[in-house]
């Protein structure tokens, strides 16, 4: 059976929630499609994660954001969003992937994990944090190994090795350090990243410093085994007992799903898709981009803050669009 809607939105995370409260406001026949829980990005960020930005920035749709502390947490975090989408009585169906997206005329048929839907637009806001960038490297399909990170309590007492020198990887080795854990850094770079938290830095720096966690600058993994673990250094390859390597390396979009929905992207490294910046429209009419997605490979130049206006471009958009068929 294919069920019938103007616009379905790939996504409820905060992008993909504040598109839904724009065809809300429009009484248009919407559904939202996401592949796990609710924010399912969001939850499963660390559990201690503390944001960037303060909570007002976070708001979608004016909506107050109120936290007990100056940034908020991951857990205020999933909290808004949800009472957001509850209170809303927004249309979100959970657990169900989308697997193709086709434009068929003058409508989109996308086919589900569940069933196929039969609509006018169709809005993508998935994220970026399904598919990690992998090292590449011997061993790193083993259990030991892992590109999440959650919480530090398993790796208390355990010789860990964390990939990485961001935010992410930054949290993770404090984390971990602080309950317990025997933690070596691997730093591609020569520093640690300038986009880590200005709080958090000179902890990470200080650390380091005393010896109480070890960094190799300039230096890369070359081979995971059971028990250890090889890295290149500037002084040559090193062999050192390992039980777990949290590599922290980053993540991507799911360019194949971009391509096999009709979307042009850049030859270029970043990998860019193609859209109107001041719509947010693909090559493909009627076919939207919002959030995070929009930055290819360049995965830090949008976040929630500074993409939360596509959710009103988009709907503004398409209400021009009905205005001009009329």
């Amino acid at each position: 059976m294919t069920s019938t809607y103007k616009v379905l939105i790939i996504g409820a995370g905060p992008i993909g929630i504040a598109c839904a409260l724009e065809c809300k406001k429009r009484n248009w026949d919407y559904v939202v499609i996401e592949k796990g829980a609710l924010t399912n990005s969001l939850f499963n960020y660390p559990k201690n994660m503390t944001f960037f930005s303060t909570s007002e920035k976070l708001e979608i749709d004016e909506i107050p954001f109120i936290s007990n502390n100056p940034k908020p947490n991951r857990d205020e975090a999933l909290e808004y969003y949800r009472r957001v989408a509850t209170a809303n009585a927004l249309n979100i169906h959970l657990y169900e992937e989308v697997m193709t997206v086709k434009k068929l005329e003058e409508h989109f048929v996308v086919t589900s994990s569940k069933t196929e839907y039969r609509v006018e637009k169709v809005i993508i806001a998935s994220g970026f944090y399904d598919i990690p960038t992998l090292l590449k490297v011997p061993g790193e399909d083993l259990p030991k190994v892992t590109h999440y990170y959650d919480e530090a309590h398993p790796y208390a007492m355990q010789n860990v090795v964390v990939v990485g020198a961001s935010n992410s990887s930054v949290d993770a080795a404090l984390e971990i350090w602080r309950k317990g854990g025997h933690v070596t850094m691997v730093i591609r770079g020569s520093e640690i990243g300038e986009r880590v938290k200005y709080w958090v830095k000179p902890d990470i720096i200080n650390r380091i410093k005393e010896g109480s966690i070890k960094a190799y600058y300039n230096s890369q993994v070359v081979k995971i085994e059971e028990k250890e673990i090889t890295i290149n250094t500037p002084d040559g390859e090193i062999t050192f007992p390992n039980d777990f390597v949290v590599a922290l390396t980053g993540y991507m979009p799911n360019f194949k799903f971009l391509i096999d929905s009709g979307i042009k992207l850049s030859n270029d490294s970043a990998r860019l898709p193609q859209y109107n910046p001041d719509t947010m429209e693909t090559n493909i009419i009627g076919l939207y981009l919002a959030g995070v997605i929009c930055g290819g490979m360049e995965t830090h130049k949008w976040f929630i803050e500074n993409s939360r206006i596509h959710a009103k471009m988009i709907a503004e958009h398409i209400e021009s669009t009905n205005i001009k068929k009329d």
